[in-house]
């Protein structure tokens, strides 16, 4: 797996958030050719331009949203790693369109692209806000992932393989509930909890990256993955938030937001009835039927159960002190406390 990307030209699509300015780096560790790094914002590219000083990384500017802006970036390239998205529930919610039009049409943009400059192979990154979706953010991310699968049952003979990878919360990515709390701590603020009762699935960077890199390593066209994950409610989190940083904080409950659910699912139970097992993977093939649905109709098929679904109540539970330990080995908190806590 980690040969996969040696001497190789990739493409990630908002290459300057969270998620992508790691793979950046663990792109160039594995000795890609180049990387070009596609966002619109140009203050970031500029901030992750001086921070890597590294020439094989081509900054990009453009909208995912004009394919035209897409194509110069997407050709020449071997792989693509879309993850530019609209992913904050609230504003989805009082902008639903900016959300159809950057997750929806644009990921279409994306992959429409990918197949008409014959990449190898191109993953887009899902949320677990898209099982059951009850928000705009969800409800998109759920067409986005039905727009890749169409072009997977669409063109089966294209040269460009299609996969999806979902996951749940990424622990101290940008705009997170755990550096939020933390803010909230150095200001001497009290933590807000919308619900103290919801799971969210504990996720780090890393987690997230070698998820992308399986699935492009292991996909046939269409396939989704999931990579498993120990969840904890929100009051344990923030509990544990307090404990790493050494106070008996107050902790203030201010209500559900726009969109929010109790808990999050990775896998539906539809799709978990599907889904095989790789240990710590779960692939869930393309369901690769024609619109001739005769043979359902003559033959029947095996009727789905309630009990495929993979929850953020029905994974691993961890403990306050279980959490202290996952956030305190994060690179990432590491480096938080570099800038704010020293």
């Amino acid at each position: 797996m980690t040969n996969l990307f040696k001497s190789t030209v990739v493409t990630i699509t908002g290459g300057t958030g969270s998620f992508g300015s790691t793979m950046v780096r663990h792109l160039l560790s594995e000795g890609v050719s180049q990387v070009r790094v596609f966002s619109r914002d140009e203050t970031k590219q500029d901030q992750m331009r001086n921070a890597l000083k590294d020439e094989r990384v081509k900054f990009v500017i453009g909208d995912v949203r004009d394919q035209s802006s897409i194509e110069p970036a997407i050709d020449g390239s071997d792989y693509v790693f879309h993850a530019a998205a609209l992913k904050q529930v609230p504003s989805c919610e009082f902008f639903p369109m900016q959300a159809v039009a950057t997750n929806i049409s644009g990921s279409s943009n994306v992959i429409n692209s990918s197949i008409k400059y014959n990449i190898k192979g191109i993953v887009c990154l899902s949320s677990d806000k898209a099982v059951y979706p009850i928000n705009a953010m969800g409800m998109t991310k759920s067409l986005m992932e039905k727009v890749a699968q169409s072009y997977a049952r669409n063109f089966p003979e294209s040269k460009t393989k299609i996969s999806i990878t979902r996951y749940g919360n990424v622990m101290m990515s940008r705009g997170s509930v755990i550096p939020l709390f933390l803010d909230q701590i150095r200001r001497g603020e009290p933590i807000t909890v919308t619900n103290p009762e919801m799971t969210r699935f504990m996720m780090s960077l890393e987690d997230s990256v070698s998820l992308v890199k399986y699935a492009f390593t292991n996909a046939s066209t269409g396939d989704l993955f999931i990579r498993k994950a120990p969840a904890c409610s929100v009051d344990t989190l923030a509990r544990a938030v307090n404990k790493i940083m050494g106070i008996k904080g107050k902790i203030k409950i201010i209500g559900t937001r726009h969109g929010e659910k109790l808990y999050e699912s990775l896998l539906g139970s539809e799709e978990g009835n599907r889904a095989i097992d790789r240990g710590d993977f779960l692939q869930v093939p393309l369901d690769a039927r024609t619109l001739d649905y005769q043979i359902y109709f003559n033959k029947g098929q095996n009727e789905v159960t309630n009990d495929g679904a993979y929850t953020s109540h029905n994974t691993n539970q961890l403990s306050v002190d279980q959490v202290v330990k996952l956030i305190s080995e994060l690179p990432e908190f590491a480096q938080y406390q570099e800038t704010y806590l020293k």
